[in-house]
């Protein structure tokens, strides 16, 4: 997963608001910082991504983003 992706699919998932917000505030469970955080240390794009929608209880079949859910 590319940056951009990731930042696409939580725009797509949790809004142009709550998003950002999430990313920089909201402390991951199984990292202990936040996405800003983990990504700024190198963390696997999609483990960050997957962690957002397991702490925020998005639906496994969205958790592959917008453009590749079936």
């Amino acid at each position: 997963m590319r940056l951009t992706e990731f930042h696409r699919n939580v725009l797509a998932e949790f809004g142009d608001v709550q998003g950002p917000w999430l990313v920089g505030s909201h402390v991951l469970t199984g990292f202990g910082v936040t996405a800003a955080e983990a990504i700024e240390a190198g963390a696997d794009l999609r483990e960050v991504w997957w962690a957002l929608c397991r702490d925020n209880d998005v639906p496994p079949e969205r958790w592959l983003g917008p453009d590749e859910a079936g």
